[in-house]
């Protein structure tokens, strides 16, 4: 592809779908046709840095329209945002969901990852491919975790057109995903979000005790559920008030890093630099994680509440939600909640008549696991590769958009609702006293009741995989995804907190919570989870750049061989993991070898 501005046009249907994102073009330099076009002025300068941001929606308007992105539509984009076709071209090809070669119409994105390999991906896949044959006008594509992992094996079909058009099949059958293919409008409806909650309607609950209870499409019932008074009480305390209640709580970053919020807020509110942003990560890639998109289909209000607190206590007027592209329906959901929440006055200019405006915009990832890295979320945000940034700065001070940021995740966010409705003092009794309130987690694999499980924190795992009828034969556990670490069938009075899986050896991560009994063949597993990191690295630093391709490729010799070649190639494994885990840049080079360690020393894997 010629990486300057070309002669490639773009066609009537990829011009018409920049030009529904940003307007008719004002001018010839934005490629308006000559004839009608003033050519004496170019938007440019701030003007045009102002509006770079919004390549990634232009990338998606032409993907969702046409199934692909052309040198031509990507030419006149890059012409309209006045962006340069070389970096353009390096943000489009970042991104699994975008193609810019030709490919049909209709993608069938089948998930290989973790939880779907054990379910017999590999099987449905071939299936797909044979039922369909060649020329099926069909594009079957092996996809990493589609976040559907307690409806294990799962595909997701896309097809292009005005508007585009979706459909889910889990668990998959090759029937139900060739239907979903071929006619997406007629596939069987989803289940309702309440079916991957095993407790829904139980009076234990707290972050989930809306979801199978209420309409998530209606604010009435939000509101009759207790919905909007923990921002009537935010409004009473006032921002420093709430970072108050939220810093009692002991409430921590609920993704992995466990970060006490309280600090990280009032490190925003108190920065001088002005816009202040909140960031709501929904890009939840980890292979089993589910529970962000199971409350943004079952209680989506309750996600436009707590951002609007959290803003509110931070001083930003402009939140983005950056979700998942993977998550049609979440995405359909969380853009009713806020155009109705907008509608009555809970967004704007003025919500709640207080004075404050706020409000929401959502932007969609692609398929990329790295960009749940808070910087590289910012990067893709602005329109740049989805990269991260060295630290320092932090993101509170300079974050999205060079400005201070504040980032949570949904489940952090949601936790902040009984915070106040409840009293900070009442929450912090919930769990331990280093790890307070409830937690969520992600429960799939060989169990009979998969599905997002609410435990105080302090549960053992043997408690939470009792929940969830672990069956015979249970070989091993893996604990917080492909970043985290394998547990044996033994270790099951772990707690789970923070704290506890710390000086168990392992780590809690997100709350992802797969079991394994022994028909699961560990080897491969281990080596989908080194295939996993190879294609999500970015590439930027070496370490992780070289490193995940050593990994694998010495997974495959091991597999292949036995004896002192393959203690050779575990050790080399070592050396690999340990470079990657001092050196790499972000958390996913420097996690990259845990599983893999953890099933060596903890289970025997090679043994």
């Amino acid at each position: 592809m010629d990486l300057h501005f070309g002669d490639s046009k773009p066609t009537d249907d990829e011009r018409a779908a920049v030009d529904a994102l940003l307007g008719p073009p004002e001018s010839s330099w934005e490629g308006a046709d000559r004839s009608d076009a003033d050519l004496r002025w170019a938007r440019g300068g701030r003007e045009a840095r102002d509006r770079r941001d919004l390549l990634l929606p232009g990338l998606h308007a032409i993907n969702d329209r046409i199934g692909w992105i052309s040198e031509g539509a990507l030419d006149y984009l890059c012409r309209r945002l006045t962006v340069p076709p070389a970096e353009a071209y390096g943000v489009a090809t970042f991104y699994a969901m975008f193609s810019v070669k030709p490919r049909p119409a209709t993608v069938l994105h089948v998930c290989t990852d973790i939880a779907c390999a054990a379910a017999g991906a590999s099987e449905l896949c071939a299936g797909i491919e044979a039922r369909l044959g060649l020329g099926s006008g069909v594009s079957v594509e092996r996809s990493p975790c589609l976040g559907l992992c307690e409806r294990a094996p799962a595909a997701l079909a896309i097809k292009a057109g005005d508007p585009v058009r979706t459909a889910v099949a889990a668990p998959a059958t090759v029937h139900d995903a060739v239907l979903a293919a071929s006619a997406p409008d007629s596939a069987p409806e989803e289940p309702a979000a309440a079916m991957a909650v095993p407790q829904a309607g139980g009076d234990e609950l707290v972050l989930l005790r809306r979801v199978g209870v209420v309409d998530p499409l209606s604010l009435d019932d939000y509101r009759a559920n207790g919905g909007y008074s923990a921002l009537r009480r935010a409004f009473a305390l006032g921002p420093a008030g709430v970072i108050r209640e939220v810093t009692d709580s002991g409430l921590v970053g609920r993704g992995g890093a466990a970060f006490p919020t309280g600090r990280k807020w009032q490190a925003t509110a108190s920065q001088p630099d002005h816009p202040h942003y909140l960031v709501c990560n929904a890009d939840e890639s980890e292979p089993g994680t589910f529970k962000d998109r199971v409350l943004m289909e079952g209680d989506p209000y309750a996600l436009v509440e707590s951002m609007t607190i959290a803003a509110y206590a931070t001083g930003a007027h402009k939140g983005y939600l950056y979700l998942r592209g993977e998550y049609p329906r979440a995405l359909h959901r969380m853009e009713h909640a806020i155009a109705q929440a907008r509608a009555r006055g809970f967004l704007g200019d003025d919500v709640l008549g207080q004075g404050y405006a706020f409000d929401i915009e959502i932007r969609r990832g692609a398929g990329a696991y790295i960009c749940g890295e808070e910087t590289a979320l910012f990067n893709s945000i602005e329109g740049y590769r989805g990269e991260p940034r060295s630290k320092p700065p932090f993101p509170v001070e300079k974050g999205l958009f060079g400005k201070p940021t504040v980032e949570n995740n949904v489940e952090t966010l949601v936790n902040v609702l009984p915070i106040l409705t409840m009293g900070a003092e009442a929450y912090a009794a919930i769990g331990t006293e280093r790890s307070t309130g409830p937690k969520l987690f992600c429960v799939s694999g060989s169990v009979a009741r998969p599905g997002i499980y609410e435990l105080p924190f302090g549960a053992t795992l043997g408690e939470l995989l009792e929940l969830a009828g672990v069956r015979e034969g249970l070989r091993a556990v893996l604990l917080g995804g492909a970043a985290g670490g394998f547990v044996r069938p033994d270790e099951m009075g772990i707690p789970l907190t923070f704290e506890g899986t710390r000086e168990a050896g392992t780590t809690l991560g997100s709350g992802v919570v797969m079991a394994f009994d022994d028909t699961v063949p560990l080897p491969r597993l281990l080596l989908r989870i080194a295939e996993f990191f190879r294609d999500e690295s970015c590439g930027q630093c070496v370490p992780c750049r070289v490193g995940t391709v050593r990994q694998e490729e010495a997974l495959h010799r091991i597999v292949e061989r036995t004896g002192a070649a393959a203690a050779d190639d575990i050790a080399l494994l070592r050396e690999v993991g340990r470079a990657m885990r001092d050196a790499s840049i972000c958390g996913l080079g420097q996690t990259a070898w845990n599983a893999v360690e953890s099933a060596i020393d903890r289970l025997g894997a090679y043994e």
